[in-house]
């Protein structure tokens, strides 16, 4: 029949209230009583060991006073209804199941490697930043990389050069009004008025009319500076590109 706390049953033993052991247990299944949870408790940590039928050590769980650690081939957190995979790792990658990630830290999530992912987005009303402090920032793909703002403003900025290049097709920029600002201004200089220097100096009103359109033009350097239009070239070689007026 059993002793004290300790009954013996059809269905195996059972343990009334707190149990203690002082040598190893070694049972089959442990249940606890439908009403109650089932609780584990040691003053130092409580670990659970699997092993194969040669008595190695396959897989073990150690909960302790500073963290819980689990050593197995492959460890899997799985959903209570249905048994999807939400998160799983083993020593080849880490598979995170879940519809969505959210990292809740104010600085972020920091990537020591490289990241690939088909979609970055941000909460609803929230800004996306992605930020490289001391390093530079690469978005490759083979297909291309599109970047939307469907309710905002898109700004790229950096220290130094911001480079923007095709190897292949072209750069195109659609927009209501695209600005370059500040642009240097060509002087204008024209032959009446280089003819007629003496007489221009002395006298503001033979001075030549201000202009008012300007046309974009290029070097073969790549510098673009803004000229009058139907001026002369300001640039240092002769070979300069208007690109519109």
């Amino acid at each position: 029949d059993g002793m004290g706390n300790l009954r013996v049953t059809k269905k195996g033993i059972r343990l009334e209230g707190i149990s203690e052991f002082l040598l190893p247990l070694y049972v089959k299944e442990i249940h606890s009583r439908k009403d109650s949870p089932l609780v584990l408790q040691s003053d130092r940590n409580v670990t659970v060991n699997a092993r194969n039928h040669m008595g190695q050590l396959t897989g073990q769980l150690t909960v302790g006073a500073d963290a819980v650690e689990a050593q197995c081939k492959r460890f899997e957190v799985r959903a209570s209804e249905g048994g999807k995979v939400l998160f799983s790792a083993d020593e080849d990658e880490i598979v995170i199941g879940a519809d969505r990630l959210k990292v809740t830290g104010t600085e972020g999530a920091v990537f020591g490697h490289s990241v690939e992912t088909p979609h970055i987005r941000a909460e609803p009303s929230q800004d996306l930043k992605l930020e490289s402090p001391t390093r530079s920032l690469v978005m490759e793909a083979p297909r291309g990389v599109q970047v939307n703002a469907a309710a905002g403003d898109l700004k790229a900025t950096c220290r130094k050069e911001l480079h923007l290049q095709s190897t292949e097709g072209e750069i195109f920029l659609n927009a209501d009004t695209i600005r370059l600002g500040n642009l240097p201004v060509g002087s204008f200089s024209s032959s009446s008025s280089s003819s007629s220097t003496s007489s221009s100096s002395s006298s503001p009103s033979s001075s030549a009319p201000r202009q008012t359109i300007y046309e974009l033009c290029v070097c073969p350097n790549g510098k673009l500076y803004l000229s009058p239009a139907g001026a002369g070239s300001t640039c240092q070689t002769s070979s300069n590109i208007c690109l519109w007026s």
